[in-house]
């Protein structure tokens, strides 16, 4: 008869704790980078959706100037050209009119309308014209109120 063996456990050293410890740290590394980056990304969507807002409400307050073209205008303004005098110095809330506020906007979007000069005429055969050019500049802002968008557009009547 065979005498039965007894085995004696041999002493476990935890190396599979400690791989499983490091996997896990990994692991929750990369989930920490992922979603530092999903909340860049929803971030930049938000800003790029605000913009979008800001320039859809700048081009309705453009057509709404067109609109009125015939009825109201002011003289030209001579820094009317350089964008620095439209984003800082014009005082937009006494020297412009609100037109329809785009829902979703913070503000309405406000236009001005210049009488800038006459025709210089068109080549070509017949009389010279004299009526106006007129520059409508339009701003427009988004959800938050520190996205502006502002446009210009130059109306001529010949």
């Amino acid at each position: 008869m065979k005498t039965p063996t007894v085995h004696v456990p041999r002493a476990e050293h935890g190396v599979a704790l400690i791989t499983g410890l490091i996997f896990m740290v990994v692991l929750t590394l990369l989930v920490i980078a992922s979603m530092r980056t999903t909340i860049l990304e929803e971030k930049m969507a938000g800003n790029a959706r605000d913009v979008n807002l800001a320039f859809q409400a700048a081009e309705a307050a453009l057509r709404a100037g067109q609109q009125v073209m015939s009825t109201a205008y002011q003289l030209p303004i001579p820094e009317g050209g350089i964008s620095s005098y439209w984003q800082t110095t014009h005082n937009w809330a006494v020297q412009s009119t609100a037109a329809w506020q785009p829902p979703g906007t913070s503000a309405a979007p406000r236009y001005v309308i210049e009488r800038m000069s006459t025709c210089p005429g068109t080549i070509g055969f017949g009389p010279l014209n004299t009526d106006g050019v007129y520059r409508i500049t339009a701003r427009g802002v988004g959800g938050n109120a520190n996205t502006a968008v502002i446009l210009q557009a130059v109306y001529r009547e010949c």
